[in-house]
């Protein structure tokens, strides 16, 4: 009975052990907000140090953004401009890696409109990416 019980925890333990490795995601949406854009239509792509170092100025940002990130990983702005609806509509439909580049197919159905400082009831929807990969990047 000993042998049995005694087998059993070895193999429990055996089970959970920590050499199991992590894949990390492709990507990562850090971030959809439905206001605090810039009034123009976007996409920016941040590859550089110093251009990634600007987004850990923002508190949520910070807490999301590893400082191996800095260069391990790109980071993709997508800005939607200026819109009356309540919500951010840009969509990610799917990021795909190649050999050569990643290729980031995004859906935009935000209905525009002429930026007006005077009106409240517009907003400046955007979305931030991390794309764990150095590849160049690619908006289609």
């Amino acid at each position: 009975m000993r042998k049995y019980l005694f087998t059993l925890i070895i193999v429990a333990l055996y089970s959970c052990s920590s050499n199991k490795t992590v894949d990390r995601p492709l990507y990562e949406i850090l971030t959809v907000n439905n206001d605090g854009g810039a009034n123009i239509k976007f996409y920016e792509i941040l590859t550089e140090a110093k251009e990634i170092r600007m987004l850990l100025g923002d508190e949520t940002l910070r807490k999301k953004i590893k400082e191996s990130d800095i260069n391990n990983s790109s980071f993709v702005i997508l800005n939607t401009g200026p819109t009356k609806e309540s919500y951010n509509r840009m969509k990610i439909e799917k990021v795909v890696e190649t050999a050569n580049q990643i290729e980031i197919y995004v859906k935009d159905t935000q209905k525009n409109i002429e930026t007006n400082m005077a009106d409240e009831n517009t907003q400046y929807p955007y979305t931030i990416l991390k794309v764990n990969s150095k590849k160049p990047i690619v908006i289609k």
